[in-house]
């Protein structure tokens, strides 16, 4: 898959300036395939170039004029034939995974504390998905219907990272030696408060 072919998908669904899309990217294709503002505009030039897309310009009173990009019938044919091809197996890489695996090797504590934050991250994307979720009508069709599958899917897959990563801390008690250390702390803290307390009846 190259991005003109999520541009394509994006565009089917609705004509947008290069602004538009960038944005949709950053709240929903940029989820499963990211691409920065530089490379959308870069792939809708060489898409305009090719005659995969049309542009109408529309005036703007007081800012630059708005470049409206639309699939053309070349672009729709060419979105059509890759929809059609056989898909593969995609490949999973992932850094973290690795490192997961030769944590003996270095500092595990550190190690934990950014799993720790990885499982929060995909805690904070989670609760977007299903706030996107809920905005879908109750018997999406068509286009929606495909969209909501796909959040859906995006869903899953946060839940199975929360769980794995989850797996990894709770087997190396990374939960149970936090609430260790902070039982610890406040039984010091609470130890000086009563030393200073008695220190002061005196």
């Amino acid at each position: 898959m190259a991005l003109e072919h999520a541009l394509l998908v994006a565009l089917r669904e609705q004509p947008a300036s290069g602004l538009d899309l960038a944005r949709r990217f950053e709240k929903s294709i940029g989820f499963f395939w990211h691409a920065t503002h530089q490379q959308i505009y870069r792939v809708l030039a060489r898409m305009e170039g090719d005659g995969w897309v049309t542009v109408e310009v529309v005036p703007q009173t007081g800012r630059p004029d708005r470049r409206v990009y639309t699939v053309s019938a070349a672009g729709r044919q060419v979105l059509a034939d890759w929809l059609a091809e056989p898909v593969g197996t995609e490949p999973f890489r992932s850094e973290l995974a690795v490192k997961l695996r030769g944590a003996s090797y270095g500092d595990r504590a550190t190690l934990l504390g950014h799993v720790a934050d990885a499982r929060a991250d995909h805690e904070t994307r989670l609760a977007h998905y299903r706030q996107l979720e809920h905005a879908f009508p109750a018997d999406p069709t068509g286009h929606q219907l495909d969209q909501l599958l796909v959040l859906r899917g995006g869903i899953r897959l946060e839940e199975f990272w929360i769980a794995w990563l989850t797996d990894y801390l709770d087997a190396h008690g990374f939960e149970a030696r936090s609430a260790r250390t902070s039982t610890t702390e406040t039984t010091e803290t609470t130890e000086t408060a009563t030393t200073e307390e008695k220190a002061a009846l005196r």
